[in-house]
């Protein structure tokens, strides 16, 4: 812990970061901002998969700032120098009340504007593709509007005995949080359960010049081909099969 605080201070002294933001493990802070964010307290601080529910709640709520932007730290991004994707994004949330949250384009660009995604989606145009799957790896938020959304359902995605799956949510909810057997199911499924009855959408900008990429691989070619594909992707380029695809097509970059 002393060489970890040690690391934040230089980032701060740096000026690679502002602040560095204790998190606040106390049960009364969980039971309020679960309260808020579920209208229930939860035992579970993690899903099911280990990814944390209580931390993601406590990093939109410990910002001081109208808008909060998330990236996964596994996540690659491409953004032509002179194009701020976050100040267009924020513009777009600006003059488009129904955006709950937007991110840059998933994969690089098609020639025909192609997103190979298993969600559906719709063009705008207005610049941008709407989405009521919402997802936890890139997003930018105007947490005020997010407050809108809640509460959020409480998804569990698995039960100690079958004979639970048959019983009412608020039921499953309350004997799970009594016996803390139940398995939480992941925040952006929840949020995207929400975006379903609502008005509100992701949007995905559909501009060429920022687009990510998710390394959803971990094979023994990817780490030494790792340094390679992102000096690549920095400068824009990219194999042409991996055009429109949001998961990283290793094959094509080795």
């Amino acid at each position: 812990m002393v060489q970890l605080r040690d690391y934040c201070n230089r980032l701060i002294n740096d000026g690679v970061v502002s602040r560095v933001v204790d998190f606040n493990y106390s049960q009364a802070y969980q039971a309020k901002v679960y309260q808020k964010h579920f209208g229930s307290p939860i035992r579970q601080t993690h899903n099911y998969k280990g990814y944390p529910i209580l931390g993601t709640i406590f990093h939109i709520e410990s910002n001081q700032s109208e808008y909060m932007l998330h990236y996964d730290n596994d996540m690659l991004l491409y953004q032509k120098p002179d194009y701020p994707w976050i100040d267009e994004g924020i513009k777009l949330m600006q003059e488009h009340p129904e955006i709950i949250a937007v991110r840059p384009l998933t994969g690089p660009p098609t020639k025909d504007g192609i997103m190979y995604q298993k969600f559906p989606y719709q063009k705008n145009p207005a610049g941008f593709y709407s989405f009521k799957f919402f997802s936890s790896r890139v997003y930018l938020i105007n947490p005020k509007r997010f407050d809108k959304l809640l509460p959020l359902p409480i998804l569990w995605r698995s039960y100690r005995r079958k004979y639970m799956n048959y019983l009412p949510l608020g039921v499953k909810t309350l004997l799970n949080s009594i016996t803390g057997k139940g398995k939480l199911d992941s925040w952006e499924v929840m949020v995207s359960n929400k975006l379903e009855i609502t008005k509100y959408i992701r949007a995905v900008m559909d501009s060429p010049k920022a687009w990510t990429i998710h390394p959803n691989t971990r094979s023994p070619e990817f780490f030494p081909a790792l340094p390679k594909i992102i000096e690549k992707i920095e400068r824009g380029e990219y194999p042409p099969e991996q055009a429109g695809h949001y998961d990283l097509q290793l094959k094509y970059w080795l």
